[in-house]
């Protein structure tokens, strides 16, 4: 909430606020526009510098898109930018790009150096050679049509494969959804009784900073066709059953 996120940098006096607004990793939820702006409106009046890491906007396939923090009032110079082409042109391409204030790149280019010296040549090369030759709208096309089906597959089995009462979201984009059990199920002790039957999920109490929730969970839905995820979801029934 922007209250507590101002009354929390009031107490904290943090320099930098990081945040994935789009279909987040792991809940699949997007920050809404009025709070982005709120984001923006904190940032500009406690000198707060946001890092905004955007790997899965280009997964959209329903709603429609969501201005970036950084194109609102008050953030346009106190927002870094982030995004990737593992998640749209290749999976093994960690390969990422930075949009920033001027002022602030050379620091990041020096920081990426002591890091790692620099992104291998190979990946930047396969990279440039991609997008002069291919169509990455066409592709991510392609992509957006292929994960809308797989996470359909995924929620018009959830009520079957989870136990009576538990909960899920519908992501408009990205790879994961967040479930929950009832209460008093802990999905991590459950893990086990699910990799019997040889399916397998996120327990979602180690993505907690704070007090865990023991009964949520990460499903993905990107890897596997829809009737891969109907056989897993079947397997899961079994397991919670």
């Amino acid at each position: 909430m922007p209250d507590a996120l101002d009354a929390l940098v009031t107490a904290e006096r943090p320099k930098l606020l990081y945040l994935v607004p789009n279909f987040q990793n792991p809940t699949g939820r997007t920050l809404p526009l009025a709070r982005r702006r709120a984001v923006a409106e904190v940032a500009a009046r406690r000198g707060l510098w946001v890092v905004e890491d955007d790997p899965y906007g280009e997964l959209r396939f329903s709603g429609e898109p969501v201005q970036w923090i950084a194109g609102c009032a008050g953030a346009e110079d106190r927002t870094v930018l982030l995004s990737s082409f593992s998640k749209v042109m290749a999976p093994g391409l960690r390969l990422g790009w930075l949009r920033g204030p001027a002022a602030l790149r050379r620091a990041c280019v020096i920081a990426k150096q002591a890091a790692d010296l620099h992104t291998s040549t190979v990946d930047q090369a396969a990279a440039a050679r991609y997008l002069a030759d291919r169509d990455l709208d066409a592709h991510l096309a392609t992509v957006r049509d292929a994960y809308r089906l797989r996470r359909d597959a995924l929620l018009a089995g959830l009520a079957d494969a989870l136990p009576v009462g538990s909960s899920w979201n519908r992501p408009d984009g990205g790879m994961f959804l967040w479930a929950r059990l009832p209460s008093g199920h802990d999905a991590t002790a459950l893990l086990k009784q699910a990799v019997a039957h040889h399916v397998a999920y996120v327990p979602g109490a180690p993505f907690f900073a704070g007090r865990p929730d023991p009964a949520t969970m990460r499903l993905s839905f990107t890897t596997h066709s829809p009737e891969e995820i109907a056989v897993g979801l079947t397997r899961l029934a079994k397991a919670f059953a």
